[in-house]
C-alpha cells in the first residue's frame, strides 16, 4: 500500500466522521478529542494483546479484534499528524533512520 494513498484515504474517512459529528453534535471533534479517541483505541490494543495471549478473557475473536484496533491506531495517527501539520511519512522515516543509526 502506498503511504500517501493511505493518508488520503484516512482523511476522507475522517471527513465522513466529521460530517456525522456536525449532524449529531453541532460541531466536529477538536484535535484533543481525536487524540483521546486514539488513546482509547491504543489502550484496547493492550487489552486485546492480553486476550490474544490468553491472559485476559474475551468473548470475541481477539485476533480479528486486535488486527482491527492496530489498523485503527495507524489510522488515528495519520489523521492526527495531518491535523497538526505533521507529515506522517516523513516523521516515520526520520524516526526509523534515527533508530537505525542508533542500533544498527
Amino acid at each position: 500500500m502506498d503511504f500517501n494513498n493511505a493518508v488520503n484515504r484516512s482523511l476522507e474517512i475522517r471527513e465522513a466522521y466529521h460530517q456525522l459529528e456536525k449532524k449529531y453534535h453541532g460541531s466536529e471533534w477538536a484535535i484533543e478529542e481525536d487524540a483521546l479517541a486514539f488513546l482509547t483505541d491504543a489502550a484496547l490494543v493492550g487489552r486485546l494483546a492480553m486476550a490474544h495471549q490468553e491472559r485476559w478473557p474475551s468473548g470475541t475473536d481477539p485476533e480479528a479484534d486486535l488486527e482491527h484496533k492496530i489498523a485503527e491506531s495507524f489510522w488515528w495517527l495519520m489523521v492526527l499528524g495531518k491535523r497538526m501539520g505533521i507529515d506522517s511519512e516523513q516523521a516515520l522515516e526520520k524516526f526509523l533512520k534515527k533508530k537505525e543509526d542508533q542500533f544498527l
